[in-house]
């Protein structure tokens, strides 16, 4: 799982320091602090469908710490994914979105 390339769409609801979301093959959920543009949390992520495996992260359930900063538009983050005896490290942007 060294050199590990890969990259995913979805959607993440953060809400009163819990996280759900997912994306074509993953769901994730979990638990987040924030404070001054900086936050952090954990979460869980397990296939709803079936991905190749060539995914890192398919036919496991997978535990991720994460940490990364805010503004009011978006966020950043960068983790590791605890995958079998293996880390694997991941970068994630997100963008704000609001109901009109």
């Amino acid at each position: 799982m060294d050199d590990v390339e890969g990259g995913d769409s979805g959607i993440v609801v953060l809400r009163d320091g819990t996280l759900r979301g997912g994306t074509s093959f993953f769901y994730f959920i979990g638990t987040y602090s924030s404070s001054d543009g900086r936050w952090k949390g954990e979460m869980t992520s397990q296939e709803h469908t079936q991905a190749p495996a060539t995914r890192p992260l398919a036919r496991r359930v997978v535990s991720i710490g994460f940490s990364g900063t805010y503004t009011d538009q978006g966020a950043e983050v960068s983790g590791t994914a605890l995958v079998g005896k293996r880390s694997v490290r991941y970068e994630a942007h997100f963008r704000l979105l609001l109901a009109d």
